[in-house]
């Protein structure tokens, strides 16, 4: 009964090529099972921040102004209304100043 071709280390060192693909395959699950962890931590990271920070009971406009945008900064609530006005507010709702944009 002779020789046993099934084993593939010695096939593989017969065939270059194989040698070749089998580490090329190695390397990329290496890479695959990285990019799944970074994945996995950057997720972690980012659903363990807060939703939206702390706001104020309520911002006064003034009459006949429609918010188009609102920004959250870190002590500022900016609020742009459609009018292309910016009005800054801090975190209790007050108003801090405005600013008309122009075109």
């Amino acid at each position: 009964m002779g020789q046993d071709d099934t084993d593939w280390k010695r096939v593989a060192k017969e065939v270059p090529e194989l040698r070749f693909l089998k580490t090329l395959v190695t390397g990329l699950t290496l890479v695959m099972g990285v990019g799944m962890v970074a994945v996995v931590a950057l997720l972690w990271m980012r659903l363990n921040q807060p939703v939206l920070p702390d706001l104020p009971g309520s911002i006064v406009l003034p009459e006949g102004a429609r918010p188009a945008a609102i920004t959250f900064a870190t002590d500022r609530i900016v609020v742009v209304t459609q009018t292309d006005q910016v009005l800054v507010y801090d975190r209790a709702g007050e108003p801090l100043g405005q600013l008309q944009l122009q075109p």
